[in-house]
């Protein structure tokens, strides 16, 4: 499976967002996207999920457009994460990530027992077996974040939109949430995610874009594309990147903090 986004521009009443937005995605990559507020990170998996159409250019996935596809074929391909989400009823945690099989489940048909399986595996995935049986709309701003990435886990697109999927964590779900997205990686999956933590990007470790105010993009390999000059015109403040010999890799510190 394999994402392009050709020369995607959208803009909001005439204002122009973003501008000729391109880049591909394979199987297993991963690809983080950085950018300050109001720079289109959100609106751009939001077209990728066809939520939102761009103003020109083209998405494809397989050389298919993905308005071609089918509701049901295109979420079997895309699942998303979104940044927040409002619940309409209170479902348990269980009956929330089970609708992740819906693009499977015939109209009027009920979930199978593969479905469930399917849904408690990503449940005892994402570590939130505990919550099985609460109500959805209990739950606090980050048990809802990892519940919601166990739903797109259960609908196993081969592509998975992630806006801002840390944001609500605590700082240990933070890191496993890294884990799991890099684990997700291995197995074949392709994951967009959007983030404020230059670190996150850095510890993946694989393709990183940047967006910027004037709405243009850049897109790379992490460390290729990834500096210091880049990093304080995305949030305006001076940032450093250091390497630490004691865990082996490249960190984004404040400077003189």
């Amino acid at each position: 499976m394999k994402l392009e986004v050709n020369n995607v521009s959208f803009s909001y009443k005439q204002k122009k967002v973003f501008s000729n937005v391109s880049f591909s995605l394979n199987e297993g990559e991963i690809l983080s996207i950085l950018g300050p507020n109001g720079s289109g990170k959100s609106t751009l998996l939001n077209c990728i999920a066809r939520l939102l159409k761009g103003d020109q250019g083209d998405i494809f996935l397989d050389g298919k457009s993905i308005y071609d596809y089918t509701m049901n074929e295109f979420a079997r391909n895309i699942g998303y994460v979104p940044q927040n989400h409002t619940p309409a009823y209170a479902f348990t945690v269980k009956e929330f990530v089970v609708m992740g099989r819906s693009p499977y489940i015939s109209a009027f048909s009920m979930p199978s027992d593969k479905d469930y399986n399917v849904a408690l595996e990503a449940i005892e995935m994402i570590g939130i077996g505990h919550l099985l049986t609460k109500p959805y709309t209990e739950l606090s701003g980050g048990e809802r974040q990892l519940v919601t990435i166990a739903r797109a886990i259960a609908q196993q697109s081969k592509i998975i939109l992630m806006d801002e999927p840390t944001s609500q964590l605590d700082y240990g779900n933070q890191i496993r949430t890294i884990e799991i997205i890099k684990k997700l990686s291995r197995k074949g999956y392709g994951i967009i995610m959007t983030t404020h933590t230059p670190d996150h990007a850095i510890l993946l470790n694989d393709k990183i874009g940047i967006m910027d105010k004037s709405g243009q993009f850049e897109c790379g390999r992490a460390l290729d594309i990834l500096n210091e000059e880049k990093l304080k015109k995305i949030y305006n403040i001076n940032l450093k990147l250091v390497y630490l010999k004691e865990i082996n890799r490249t960190a984004c510190v404040a400077e003189g903090i």
